[in-house]
């Protein structure tokens, strides 16, 4: 298992950025907006919500630290386009937990029913 390895740590700082990222209702908005079309300006993410520029700015940052948005500069403007890569590393990961799981209660129920 990769828990003893600089590199099984590493991965899991990086899924735990993810999941605390995405357990924001605004940055989840924002990455729905985002996955569902071209990229945005913050004018653009900001035009029908209540949210202010400013925390917008905030919210997209933490999305762009955990590798979700990143930012194109277009003149004086910034644009953010949604990667998907970090969710597609993040299900595959889920996967592989829920194939562990699957595994283990299937022995547990041999056990239990023997």
């Amino acid at each position: 298992m990769s828990r003893s390895t600089p590199e099984g740590a590493a991965r899991r700082r990086q899924h735990a950025e993810l999941f605390a990222a995405l357990g924001d209702a605004t940055r989840l908005a924002l990455v729905t907006t985002l996955a569902a079309g071209e990229p945005r300006s913050i004018a653009q993410l900001t035009a029908h919500s209540r949210v202010t520029r400013q925390a917008i700015t905030k919210h997209l940052r933490v999305l762009e630290r955990a590798g979700l948005v990143h930012c194109q500069r277009a003149g004086r403007e910034s644009r953010y386009r949604f990667d998907p890569q970090p969710m597609d590393e993040m299900r595959a990961w889920l996967d592989r937990v829920s194939a562990q799981w699957d595994t283990l209660l299937a022995r547990l129920k041999a056990l239990v029913e023997e």
